[in-house]
């Protein structure tokens, strides 16, 4: 069953790439809501397969990288549906469910096989740790989008024309990085504790944990370029943008290129 749900949760993304996209360009209000309907449903999907992982292994879905590849989409779908409660915008459904699926389509290539806990994994902080890093990525991945699409509309043009207010767009931008910066802090914290719980020792240079932190530090430049500053508009959403680039760099490229103590997963 989880297979067919993740399929699922694939048709409805792409559905919803689609529709969105038709309706931006011609400006179609029954396209628009079933991009809506589609992205809800792929939310829901993957959400089911997700349950049906967690009653065939017995625990949460928080063991291997293959797990945590559609924790990540689920998260970045989550806030998409949160930020469309206020904020609905055809571009950014479309970017939104395009990283999902980007994100989906790596997870598929890993090993689906259900493992049992190694010693290291069986920590209630561990759950906490996978967690707030759901809610911190989700929420960055969302500010990344918003970022590419205030560059979009700052070109102008027919297709700029039809997106929504630069002043908007940085505004859900610094929402989305301001969201997602204390789950980030938390990670941060919950890691370490995790680490001396298992390892005996707070901190240790790991490559993952160092671009943990190196994330931290451009979410809360960011942050503190914005507030004292004023940093907005173009600079504050290339930031944005690399600032998630090295979200995954730290997720998927650390673990290829400099293995370490997070290698198991």
């Amino acid at each position: 069953m989880e297979a067919q749900f993740n399929l699922t949760a694939y048709i409805l993304l792409y559905l919803t790439v689609i529709a969105s996209l038709i309706s931006l360009w011609e400006n179609n209000h029954l396209l628009r809501k079933l991009s809506l309907w589609f992205s809800v449903l792929a939310f829901a999907s993957l959400t089911l397969a997700l349950v049906q992982r967690c009653m065939a292994s017995g625990r949460l879905p928080f063991a291997t990288m293959y797990e945590f590849t559609f924790l990540f989409a689920w998260g970045i779908l989550l806030f998409l549906l949160l930020l469309r409660i206020k904020f609905a915008s055809e571009l950014l459904t479309s970017l939104s469910a395009l990283f999902a699926i980007a994100i989906l389509s790596y997870g598929s290539t890993l090993p689906s096989d259900i493992r049992p806990l190694m010693p290291a994994l069986q920590s209630v902080w561990l759950e906490f740790h996978v967690i707030t890093a759901i809610l911190a990525y989700g929420a960055f991945a969302l500010s990344c989008c918003l970022a590419i699409i205030y560059l979009v509309k700052e070109k102008n043009g027919r297709f700029g024309e039809s997106l929504p207010p630069l002043t908007k767009l940085d505004s859900y931008m610094h929402w989305s990085v301001a969201i997602g910066f204390p789950f980030m802090t938390l990670v941060l914290i919950t890691g370490a504790v995790w680490a001396e719980e298992v390892w005996g020792r707070w901190w240790s240079w790991d490559p993952k944990e160092t671009w943990a932190l190196i994330t931290w530090l451009i979410y809360a430049g960011y942050l503190h370029a914005r507030k004292t500053y004023g940093w907005q508009g173009k600079r504050a959403a290339i930031m944005a943008i690399i600032g998630f680039a090295v979200v995954l760099f730290t997720l998927f490229g650390v673990s290829l290129l400099l293995p370490g103590a997070h290698s198991y997963v």
